[in-house]
């Protein structure tokens, strides 16, 4: 068995890790191997000198390890082509690796995959890959072969997108780029029938927000007839879904005019752009020089906030945005409300869009409860990986 760097815990610090939760946190650490350097596997130890588990190291944050593996482990290629195996064959089960309509589809999410630091979108024939710790960009080429080995010849090419998510040092000055095949730059894919523009090397995230796929489905479901307002819309997912739908008429709005530009692209592709109008412009601005009344209206900002330290602040934007949203429907409308803040949970959202509907003065019923796709999975020992909370409400 090879040997890796150690970190030694406090004494009594062992115990998340015995409920299989993946994070070791700095404040847990009493001793670590004195040259440990960023990025590089370790083996994490109790005290007493139990092992606990096997991750990677990483300086410059709040938690110091992410595990992905509870058992003694040789990290060799046939290692990481048996975690990605595990991921592809969830998702085949789920539906998503032979299918007619829908091929787009998050391969691999995070610790919901026993994959801390590691994020896998597949458009078409593409994967494209997001790593968001020093270790595993340091084997990105490893997991790009395993990413082909697994699931080729669906996935074709692997295209890494890590300097978004992570410091010049950590990527050594690395650019964006194929680690294996090449792609063009864009694809047409489907999701659900509905046909999107999807730009990895010059989008956000890893080009589109898969995240929202069932979300869209259901908005589709009641936007038959109805003049519908879609806020932050990005590259236009839920407007589509909506025209596709046979929506009167559906307004889009996002700051970004090359978001704008996205979702005019997606409209057309789909040709419903008679019935559609965007505005590249900010929602609050929007909301508030606008008099116009919806059927329907789409809230789903961008994370408020992403540490502790801000989730004050969040609150009373979302409350001010749900205000707004609510104020903008007609009577028997439909709001659909969301935040992805991993810091506001769900009875901390419920409790903010409750105020805002105390604000604006408008009675209100919960239609549905949201959260992300089965292809975007929670692990049980880590309840962190649910971040998407989402609200249907119906506005008397």
């Amino acid at each position: 068995m090879e040997e890796y760097a150690r970190v030694i815990l406090q004494a009594g610090k062992e115990h998340s890790l015995k409920r299989r939760h993946p994070w070791v946190f700095s404040g847990a650490i009493k001793k670590i191997s004195t040259d440990i350097t960023d990025g590089e596997p370790v083996e994490v130890f109790s005290a007493g000198g139990e092992y606990l588990g096997t991750g990677h190291y990483q300086t410059g944050g709040s938690i110091a390890v992410r595990l992905f593996s509870f058992v003694r482990v040789v990290l060799d290629q046939a290692f990481w082509q048996s975690k990605i195996k595990l991921a592809y064959d969830y998702r085949r089960t789920l539906g998503f690796t032979d299918n007619n309509i829908t091929d787009v589809y998050r391969l691999v999410f995070a610790e919901g995959d026993g994959l801390p630091g590691l994020v896998v979108d597949v458009y078409n024939d593409t994967a494209v890959m997001q790593c968001q710790t020093t270790g595993m960009y340091h084997i990105r080429e490893v997991l790009a072969q395993a990413i082909l080995a697994v699931g080729g010849p669906t996935i074709k090419a692997v295209y890494d997108k890590s300097a978004e998510t992570l410091s010049a040092k950590a990527t050594a000055q690395g650019a964006n780029g194929y680690l294996l095949g090449e792609a063009s730059a864009s694809q047409v894919v489907q999701e659900n029938g509905n046909k999107f523009t999807v730009d990895w090397v010059h989008g956000q995230k890893t080009g589109f927000f898969i995240d929202q796929r069932e979300n869209r489905a259901l908005l589709a479901h009641y936007s038959a007839g109805k003049s519908v307002l879609n806020t932050f819309c990005y590259t236009g997912g839920f407007s589509v879904y909506s025209l596709n739908a046979g929506a009167s008429l559906v307004h889009s709005v996002d700051s970004s005019k090359k978001a704008i530009e996205f979702t005019n692209k997606n409209v057309d592709l789909n040709g419903a752009t008679d019935r559609h109008e965007s505005f590249a412009v900010d929602t609050f601005s929007f909301l508030k020089d606008n008099p116009a009344l919806y059927d329907i209206i789409i809230l789903d900002p961008p994370a408020f906030a992403k540490h502790q330290n801000v989730r004050h602040n969040a609150v009373m934007g979302y409350k001010r945005l749900n205000t707004e949203g609510i104020r903008h429907i007609k009577p028997g409308g439909i709001l659909f409300t969301f935040s992805c803040s991993q810091v506001v949970d769900k009875n901390l959202f419920s409790s903010t869009v409750m105020a805002a509907a105390i604000e604006a003065g408008r009675n209100i019923k919960i239609m549905h409860h949201l959260s992300q796709p089965a292809d975007h999975p929670v692990s049980i020992f880590h309840p962190e990986g649910e971040y998407l909370k989402g609200l249907v409400l119906f506005v008397e």
